[in-house]
């Protein structure tokens, strides 16, 4: 089994920053892909920031030159960066995991961590 666990959610004005973190605990050999997803209410589920196990990112336009994404492969941690942020950047960000444990890949979820920015 393996858990995903998010924190450095928060509330912050306008302009400022949030550094998220993602830890992985459990059965893991290796993870491959992370990712950090969004969800506003009453919206879809959003792709924020994707990074895999060879460093390679991906970004939504939205946030490309405001957010990084990086990780920690000792730790099995993804952070997620987060500067100059917006109110419309409000939502609970979770993120998401292929992991491999030396049976099979399956990808995992975390119960995400509030983020809210003020005007």
């Amino acid at each position: 089994q393996v858990q995903l666990v998010e924190s450095g959610g928060g509330l912050v004005q306008a302009g400022g920053s949030l550094r998220l973190s993602c830890a992985a605990s459990g059965s893991i050999v290796n993870i491959n892909a992370m990712r950090w997803y969004r969800q506003a209410p009453g919206k879809q589920r959003e792709l924020v920031a994707a990074i895999t196990s060879g460093n390679s990112t991906n970004y939504a336009d939205s946030v490309k030159g405001r957010f990084t994404i990086s990780r920690d492969n000792a730790k099995n941690t993804v952070y997620l960066q987060m500067n100059s942020l917006k109110p419309e950047d409000t939502a609970v960000y979770l993120c998401n995991a292929d992991v491999y444990n030396a049976w099979y890949s399956d990808n995992y979820w975390g119960q995400g961590t509030q983020v809210t920015v003020s005007s």
